[in-house]
């Protein structure tokens, strides 16, 4: 589905990402992990079209779309939720997923698919006319995951969502993307510092330092121990 090949990107006058390469296939769900200023979020950012590739290619379904508008590439079906959540804070919970909806027509689907988001988060249900402003951190991040839903997306890009919630919402939010994944058919690309939400949510895992991939492996075959030497420049996973 997703294919980021050598890809090299910049923050400002810094170089970000080194030739970094990794792989999302359809309908599965990978994680990347590293320390702050590995280059996680510039990576995503890239793949959004926030921040231009300075070189190698990302091509999502075939196509490529390295240099393509942000716009157009929600509309190709990738989407992002920003870390901090960067939710309206002086809009209603509902006006805030209409927003979600920008790049389609509007009718009964559109309905539907709030009512969809209100059944996955019922905190939501409950404030839909309360502004986004007046909501817990827990529920601003079920808000703008909610809010990506609503662009019909087939490829959701998760940016730090545990980011300041308590280990029981850190919890639930891990089930909430589960669900998302099995009754939608969503491939998930998760940023993370969270190893254990990580490891549990994802099939495969990247582990960023530097603006390189210094560690790749499917979850199944690295430990947390694994992990953490591959921060200190030990890019080789233990037997097990």
């Amino acid at each position: 589905m997703l294919k980021v090949d050598r890809l090299t990107s910049f923050y400002g006058p810094l170089q970000a990402l080194h030739e970094v390469s990794l792989e999302v296939p359809h309908a599965g769900a990978v994680a990347v992990l590293g320390p702050n200023g590995a280059g996680k979020s510039t990576l995503l950012h890239t793949i959004s079209g926030l921040v231009r590739a300075r070189g190698g290619s990302i091509t999502y379904n075939g196509h490529e779309i390295a240099h393509q508008q942000p716009h157009h590439i929600v509309r190709l079906g990738i989407v992002q939720v920003p870390e901090g959540r960067r939710i309206f804070t002086q809009m209603t919970v509902h006006e805030n997923l209409m927003m979600g909806a920008f790049t389609r027509d509007g009718g009964k689907e559109i309905s539907e698919d709030i009512s969809f988001v209100f059944t996955l988060f019922p905190d939501l249900a409950e404030k839909r006319n309360r502004m986004g402003g007046e909501l817990s951190g827990g529920q601003q991040q079920m808000l703008a995951i909610g809010r990506a839903l609503m662009a019909q997306p087939s490829l959701l890009l998760l940016d730090e969502p545990s980011l300041g919630l308590s280990p029981i919402l850190v919890e639930q939010l891990g089930q909430a993307i589960t669900d998302i994944r099995q009754r939608l058919g969503m491939a998930i690309l998760l940023v993370e510092q969270n190893v254990g939400l990580a490891l549990e949510m994802a099939d495969h895992v990247y582990v960023m330092a530097t603006g390189r991939v210094v560690l790749s492996a499917p979850s199944a075959e690295i430990s947390v121990d694994d992990i953490r030497r591959s921060y200190l420049g030990q890019t080789q996973p233990t037997a097990r």
